[in-house]
């Protein structure tokens, strides 16, 4: 990718040798911080001791992102609404009382200040799903993105951080009422400007919904809850090309990207999955075969999720897929994707064999020893800086009354952390990661990055009908690390799409600039290498 600079920033520093035969213990502990650092308000979304319609179940993502271009990562909490009790009629908020998004500028001494109002964000109440971000003007600041039930959102990032709402200007507004759910930003045609893709949940028409228990799957394990997804209507997914004029053209129809049908979309990461230099789309899917849009190379899309062995888990089987991370955890230079689903599973691990085939490794790789929980945001971050992927993600039940029937299905959960052991086996380590993993939320959207530039990943989590948390990671190590920001001169500013890869101490790794993963988020654009005992890196690439 000729038209794309780097900056690297790193501290780098020597791991004392380990004695051969014994493991280290393990050097992260997670502290929620996000209280003291001044991210207080809660994200309401539905009911709290019950859900009885789908809408109030699903919650939102996060992102970490340098709003206003000073090196420093801010912080977005989407929200949700809810309904009136005993309605199905949204809560007549008060004014000054209704819950909207907040982005939230750091500070850069640990603590952020709340800036929705002067950004420009604070305008809008209802049920928010994701956020994607992306330069889609090229002008050098990060414009969002942000997906809801009703109408969905595009705001042009003016410069320093002020937004302004430019949905119906730049023609992505939608015509009726739609589930917008998972998005991502990316330039499928390599014209150098960002496209842009919008998945949808599925059509639901709230006066007509069903009550828990009188209808099509409306039971789970006996008991009444909300109906769906199985036996509610699908939807298509869009996609808008850039025109360069600040505006977009619907392309989803002559593109390929809406003749997928039959699938409950939800995340959707936008990589180069199979190693062409062009970008693909993959799409968890709830309930349904995921989809992986393989980029023909001609403005079209196939969706090869089955010939490539994505679209189900080991067994052929559909799974419930919310959230989805990328990352390359075996060291061999290809992405590998994480997928979470819903509890009684576990989530698949589809290891990338090389031109466009994957294989489901999770019960091998040991995340099978984990599956009570509905699992949601997730990632591959490397937490201890020692060069191998780890696996990071968020819990929390989608019924909040099953509870008292079922203890060992609560409503809130912890959060998993699986420590990659030697690029192969992973290491259930949850209760060792500190009182940010452990302490239970019901939680739903997950960002990873630098929050404060120490060298180590932190963790946004989004969770429901509280405030977020902010997990600080304390790691306690010496190994090094490099953070590498891509800069595009003649492609898209951001470097949205492109694969990094770092080579240091005989271990390569690859990671790529993304607009959304985890579940409906967005991570720190500054891709995170540990090092491990190496003090420099020896090769970096970007494709």
């Amino acid at each position: 990718m000729r038209s794309i600079v780097w900056l690297l920033s790193a501290l780098l520093s020597t791991l004392a040798l380990v004695p051969s035969g014994s493991a280290p213990a393990w050097p992260v502990s997670f502290v929620d911080v996000a209280a003291r650092a001044g991210l207080t308000r809660p994200s309401v979304y539905g009911g709290l001791g019950q859900k009885r319609f789908i809408i109030e179940t699903n919650g939102a993502g996060v992102a970490l992102f340098d709003a206003d271009g000073d090196g420093w990562v801010d912080a977005l909490v989407l929200n949700g609404t809810r309904l009136k009790e005993g309605s199905r009629q949204e809560e007549a908020w008060t004014p000054g009382q209704a819950p909207v998004s907040h982005l939230y500028r750091n500070k850069r001494d640990g603590t952020f200040r709340d800036v929705t109002a002067e950004a420009g964000l604070g305008s809008k109440t209802g049920w928010a799903s994701s956020v994607c971000a992306g330069d889609y003007d090229n002008d050098g600041s990060l414009d969002l993105f942000v997906t809801y039930f009703g109408q969905n959102v595009l705001y042009r990032n003016r410069g320093r951080g002020r937004f302004e709402d430019v949905t119906a200007m730049a023609k992505v507004d939608t015509a009726g009422t739609r589930w917008g759910s998972g998005c991502s930003f990316l330039d499928y045609d390599r014209d150098g400007r960002l496209d842009l893709f919008v998945a949808n949940y599925l059509s639901f028409d709230l006066e007509k919904a069903a009550e828990p228990g009188q209808g099509t799957n409306c039971l789970w394990k006996g008991v009444p809850v909300n109906c769906g997804p199985k036996g509610l209507t699908t939807d298509t997914n869009l996609l808008y090309h850039n025109d360069g004029d600040g505006t977009f053209t619907d392309v989803s129809e002559i593109s390929g990207i809406a003749k997928v049908t039959g699938r409950y979309s939800m995340t959707a990461s936008a990589a180069d999955l199979d190693g062409d230099y062009w970008t693909d789309v993959y799409v968890a899917a709830d309930s349904t075969a995921a989809i992986l849009y393989r980029n023909n190379q001609d403005r079209t899309f196939t969706d090869v999720a089955v010939q490539s062995g994505t679209a189900y888990d080991e067994d052929g089987r559909a799974q419930a897929g919310m959230g989805l991370g990328l990352g390359d955890f075996n060291g061999d230079g290809l992405l590998d994707i994480l997928k979470t689903h819903f509890a009684d599973d576990i989530p698949a691990l589809y290891r990338n064999l090389g031109r466009g085939q994957f294989e489901d490794v999770a019960t091998t790789s040991g995340l099978g020893v984990m599956n009570r929980y509905v699992e949601w945001g997730a990632g591959m971050p490397d937490l201890d800086n020692d060069g191998l992927a780890d696996i990071f993600y968020a819990t929390g039940n989608v019924y909040p009354e099953i509870e008292k029937h079922f203890p060992q299905y609560p409503h809130r959960g912890p959060k998993i952390v699986f420590r990659n052991r030697d690029g192969a086996r992973f290491d259930d380590v949850s209760t060792l990661s500190g009182p940010g993993a452990t302490t239970p939320h019901s939680s739903r959207g997950v960002a990873f990055g630098d929050v404060d530039n120490d060298g180590d990943v932190d963790v946004l989590v989004m969770n429901m009908n509280e405030p977020p948390s902010l997990l600080r990671n304390d790691y306690s190590g010496a190994n090094g690390w490099i953070e590498v920001k891509l800069l595009g001169t003649r492609s898209n500013s951001t470097g949205l799409g492109a694969t990094v890869i770092v080579t240091a101490g005989g271990r390569r790794q690859a990671r790529a600039a993304l607009s959304q993963s985890s579940y409906y988020s967005h991570d720190d654009l500054r891709l995170h290498f540990g090092l491990g005992a190496s003090a420099k890196t020896d090769a970096i690439e970007v494709r």
